[in-house]
């Protein structure tokens, strides 16, 4: 799983299978998971789609759409909106919809023209005709009219329990054999801002590292472009992690930062969060969901601002790790309050 949308349904969908049965719709292009992988009251369904920007969501959605009307009448859970195109579809045949509202995907800087319209299109048809919306992030449910609140409700992201690790084995291969480097995590698209984050970091002498954990997918271009400005020696891209390798690099980094433009609500900061990890994030409205202190922010898409931040860790970092409450983002808590309000 490598998105946060996947890493919710992730720790979601096991939770709510204790109660219900969960049909689970897959890509077939983008299945990584063993056959052989099993949860208990979890089926998997896995239907054709392409690899084509801006058409594989609406194809592969409209082929879930069909093969769903044909199976016994259920509540259909829709994450985002690009899937959701297809709401008014299974209102006409009279079955419950129920959005999960992660991100507005428009405002990502990866789609043109025709498919931010798209994109925009489809949020109007899912707001107006879903039963229910479940939003991640309260500021983007407050954007919105009283019609759409009243039968709207906010329920965070959540965390599981940190796996610290007492071995650096995995990290030698990338030569980070201390806890001198700087971490950030997420897809490398455009509105991660880690174009931001290496331009702030080279700007710095120091003999702390820059590591950047995820894969580029369809972003092929912009991920060039950050290989291209960076110091090898200094910036390492590790590509995709998961497991012991991902628990490695949170247990051992000095620093965790998020200069993300966009999110819906950041999985990738509860994480470093619950590894007790100092922060530098962005103060974009998610980022102030999880109400940090001020110094932990910086002024979204300011470089000098960012690099500022960055060189007054490196020449005094702090004394102890700090310690953060994360008891709202339980996810057999949440996992409760998203059963309840969609069997409602």
């Amino acid at each position: 799983m490598q998105g946060g949308v996947e890493k919710h349904c992730e720790n979601l969908y096991p939770r709510i299978a204790r109660q219900a049965e969960v049909v689970v719709y897959r890509r077939k292009p983008f299945i990584t998971l063993s056959k052989d992988a099993y949860y208990p009251n979890i089926r998997f369904v896995d239907l054709p789609s392409t690899r084509i920007k801006g058409f594989e969501t609406a194809y592969h959605s409209l082929l879930c759409t069909l093969h769903i009307l044909t199976q016994p009448s259920g509540i259909v859970l829709i994450h985002n909106i690009g899937p959701a195109l297809f709401t008014p579809v299974f209102r006409l045949f009279r079955r419950k919809v129920v959005l999960t509202y992660h991100s507005a995907n428009y405002e990502h800087r990866k789609w043109n023209v025709i498919e931010r319209l798209l994109l925009k299109m489809s949020e109007k048809i899912a707001l107006r005709y879903a039963n229910a919306i479940l939003f991640v992030n309260r500021f983007q449910m407050e954007k919105f009219g009283k019609r759409i609140r009243q039968k709207s409700v906010y329920i965070p992201n959540g965390i599981t329990t940190p796996v610290f690790s007492d071995s650096s084995e995995l990290l030698e291969k990338w030569g980070l054999k201390n806890t001198k480097y700087i971490l950030a995590i997420g897809r490398i698209t455009p509105e991660k801002g880690f174009d931001l984050l290496i331009k702030a970091f080279s700007a710095i002498q120091s003999d702390y590292k820059l590591v950047i954990a995820g894969s580029a997918e369809a972003e092929t271009n912009y991920c060039n472009r950050l290989m291209e400005i960076s110091d090898k020696s200094k910036i390492i891209f590790t590509g995709y992690v998961y497991g012991e390798a991902l628990n490695q690099l949170y247990t051992h980094a000095s620093l965790f930062v998020m200069p993300s433009l966009i999110e819906g609500f950041p999985l990738v900061l509860l994480e470093a969060m619950s590894y007790r990890l100092p922060l530098i994030v962005s103060d974009i409205p998610a980022a102030r969901l999880v109400d940090l202190s001020p110094e932990n922010y910086f002024p979204s898409g300011d470089i000098e601002a960012l690099q500022q931040k960055l060189s007054d860790f490196i020449q005094n970092p702090p004394p102890s790790k700090p310690i953060y409450d994360l008891s709202p983002y339980d996810w057999d808590q949440i996992a409760e309050q998203t059963f309840l309000k969609i069997k409602r």
